[in-house]
This record gives C-alpha cells, sequence and structure tokens, in this order.
C-alpha cells in the first residue's frame, strides 16, 4: 500500500470536493461513493448493466463474423448512427477495445459513404434484416460522437495498431469541413450561428436538437483535434452554453426536442414541439460539462434544482416522460415501440440522476437512490426498450461513479 503525502492527500480531497477532472482526464466524483453504496457494488452493478446489454439474452450489440459488429434499436428495427456511436464511447470508456475495434469496422463498413456528396459522412438508419440503408443522410450528433470517441480511443490506445484512431477522427472533421451545401450537404455545425445542426443538408441545417449541444465535446476537440479550427469549436461551445439558457424553461428546465438557433420550439410536420425522448439526454450533457469544464456552473446548479423541483412535485417514482415545457401534459404523444403513452421511464430517470453532480451530495440523492433502485425490464404493458433506456442507464451509472470522463492522452 502506497503512503500519500500529507500534502498530497488534501490536493486528492479537494479535488475530490470540487469535481475538478485530473491530470489523466479521470473525473474525481463518484458520488455513489459518496451516497454510500460500495465501490465493489458499484463495479457490479456496472459490469451486469453493460452484461446486459452486449452479452446478455436482451443484448442490443451483435457480432458479425470475427472482425465486425453493431449496436441495434430493437424497437425500430434499425442500426443507428446514433447507437453506434453510443457503443464506440461505452467502449472506449470502459476500455474494451476489441469491441471498440469491431464496431468501427462494422461502421466504417456499411454506413460511412466513401464517395459523392456526403463523402466522410454516415447514414443514419441502416436494415439489418435487409443489410440496405433506410436512409442516406446523417444525424449531427452520430457523427459527434464518433469523432470523440476516436479522438479518446487515440489518446487510450495509441495510433500504432491496426486502426489509427485520430487519422480516422480526422479524416471525418476533414471532411465535414469541405461540405459547403453543394448537392444541399453542409458542414455538421451551422457556421453563421455557430451551432450543431439537426441533421447537415437542406432544411436541416437551419435549426438545432438541444441534445445535440454538448459544450464539453467541442472544448475537447479544440484542444485534441488539432485541425486548425480550434477557436471555432471553442466559439461553438461557448455558444451552446448560452443557448442551452434560452433553451431551457425557467421554471420547469424543461426543453423541446427541436429548436431554433434562439431556442425558441420548433414543431415538425411529424409532431409539435414538447419535452420528448430527445430531450432526456440534455440534463446528462449540462451535468457532463459541469463536471468537465466547470465553464458555467452557477446557472448549471441552478437548472439542476429547477428541473428536480418539477420532477419532485410531479413525483419521484411517478412522473412521466413527455411533457410541454410548462409542465403540463401534452395532448399529442409521441409513439415508441407500437405504444403511445406516456411511463415512468428508466432512460428519463437515469439522466435526471446525473443532475445531482451539480450539487451537494445529499441535496440530490433521492434521485441517485430511484436510479440504483430501478432495474432494467420489460415495463408493466411489455414494453421493454434496452437500447434508448438502456444505453442512457449505464451513461448515467458511468456519470454518476466517476468512470465517464474525458480522455486525455497518456
Amino acid at each position: 500500500m502506497h503512503v500519500l503525502s500529507k500534502g498530497l492527500k488534501t490536493a486528492l480531497v479537494l479535488c475530490c470536493l470540487l469535481a475538478i477532472p485530473c491530470a489523466q482526464g479521470q473525473s474525481t466524483r463518484n458520488l455513489l461513493l459518496e451516497l454510500g453504496y460500495s465501490q465493489s457494488a458499484i463495479d457490479q452493478r456496472i459490469e451486469a448493466v453493460y452484461t446486459q446489454l452486449f452479452e446478455g439474452a436482451d443484448k442490443i450489440y451483435f457480432e458479425v463474423g470475427d472482425s465486425m459488429a453493431y449496436v441495434s434499436d430493437l424497437k425500430n428495427k434499425d442500426v443507428r448512427s446514433e447507437g453506434l456511436s453510443y457503443g464506440l464511447m461505452v467502449a472506449v470508456q470502459l476500455d474494451k477495445q476489441a469491441v471498440f475495434d469491431k464496431i468501427w469496422r462494422w461502421t466504417q463498413t456499411y454506413v460511412r459513404h466513401h464517395d459523392g456528396p456526403r463523402k466522410g459522412y454516415f447514414a443514419w438508419s441502416f436494415n439489418p434484416a435487409t443489410m440496405k440503408r433506410n436512409a442516406q443522410g446523417s444525424a449531427s450528433d452520430g457523427e459527434l460522437y464518433i469523432i470523440t470517441s476516436l479522438l479518446y480511443a487515440g489518446n487510450r490506445w495509441g495510433n500504432e495498431g491496426p486502426i489509427n484512431y485520430y487519422e480516422e477522427a480526422r479524416q471525418i472533421l476533414n471532411a465535414m469541413w469541405e461540405k459547403d451545401g453543394t448537392d444541399g450537404v453542409y458542414n455538421l455545425f451551422n457556421t453563421e450561428h455557430k451551432q450543431i445542426t439537426f441533421v447537415p443538408d437542406r432544411g436541416g441545417y437551419l435549426w438545432t436538437d438541444p441534445s445535440y449541444h454538448l459544450p464539453a465535446f467541442l472544448d475537447f476537440w479544440a484542444e485534441q483535434a488539432n485541425d486548425g479550427h480550434e477557436a471555432f469549436y471553442r466559439a461553438c461551445a461557448d455558444t451552446s452554453r448560452a443557448f442551452l439558457k434560452r433553451a431551457c424553461h425557467p421554471v420547469t428546465g424543461l426543453n423541446a426536442d427541436y429548436t431554433e438557433f434562439s431556442g425558441a420550439p420548433r414543431s415538425t410536420n411529424w409532431m409539435p414541439a414538447a419535452f420528448r425522448y430527445d430531450s432526456w439526454r440534455v440534463p446528462m450533457n449540462i451535468a457532463m460539462d459541469y463536471l468537465w469544464t466547470g465553464k458555467d456552473k452557477a446557472w448549471q446548479q441552478d437548472y439542476a434544482r429547477r428541473i428536480q423541483h418539477f420532477f419532485r412535485q410531479e413525483g419521484i417514482n411517478t412522473f412521466v416522460d413527455q411533457y410541454n415545457l410548462d409542465g403540463s401534459a401534452p395532448e399529442w404523444i409521441l409513439p415508441a415501440g407500437g405504444f403511445r403513452v406516456r411511463r415512468h421511464s428508466i432512460g428519463l430517470k437515469a439522466t435526471l440522476a446525473t443532475t445531482s453532480l451539480m450539487l451537494p451530495a445529499k441535496e440530490g440523492a433521492d434521485f441517485v437512490h430511484a436510479l440504483w433502485n430501478a432495474k432494467l425490464e420489460p415495463y408493466e404493458d411489455g414494453y421493454f426498450d434496452p437500447y434508448y433506456d438502456g444505453l442512457l442507464y449505464l451513461f448515467s451509472l458511468l456519470h454518476l461513479s466517476g468512470k465517464y470522463t474525458p480522455i486525455l492522452p497518456q
């Protein structure tokens, strides 16, 4: 056992209390441990959820031959760039290089555009039954997570092996900067508004999705991508922080799934604006930025208190997953998996628990305990979503245990 000096002990304690990322890029706050859960129980829970999603009877991860694998949205019977990117992020955070490489090879082979105006981007939906793409267009968050995961992978495992992760990330970034609207294909970011787009083509270039706003990722790009666009990425990160203040309701903290660049809710031809499935990710993204950058802590803590207050009023074990921004019930319910019902979803329960990372341990403990006591299993009506519910559940456990971190060079 190593004995720490008094000074080093003091420094480590201060880092833990302030949730400061340490030199290796490891977030030092383990809120689950602070609230009395043992490290062995935490590790076992994370391993159990990972096993359920990637190896169990209800798995969402499927290997193809010896060298490839994909992550599937089972309820929609497709493979999405979103899910592939989440699988990459899970693998790099948990140091599972073989899983990462298999997902990346499949992604490269089946959904990456290798030529044409979309070269370098990824088709957002693929049918594994017919082995054909359901759509050729991209969803900007898929590329956002893929690029970030590749940069993390290069830092964690190096770039001298069969896959040069950094070079792969740079190829996507370089392709992004070549998109100027020719044939309707654009940069992932609206370069005028400095915000990530809903989709990088045609009309989707002119509005956004609040859950795609991940300023912590963009600050990381500014530090690690080294592609000459550092100032732009930092500006986009700062713009996202300002945008989120406008997009989140001043009382409830709720945001719409889709918005204008101003933050104003945006209805589409497939649904009216409201807090729905995409919106669940925003609390987790804000908590991530709080922990990793600490650049907007006062507002983020206020946001955490507001959104927790709203959901406490709704009932810590009874709140539902779709609302109007003022907290009232929407007239139109977005269906999922053949069900059109508001339910007490574990995916939203998970992301709300991460908002406790922005508060003193006891203040948000009820949300963390509620998540710990939840189970990823079918609901009473038979609906089950190990894909979206499951991945948000796993991400949230990683955040709450300090295992989801910006991975800096070794």
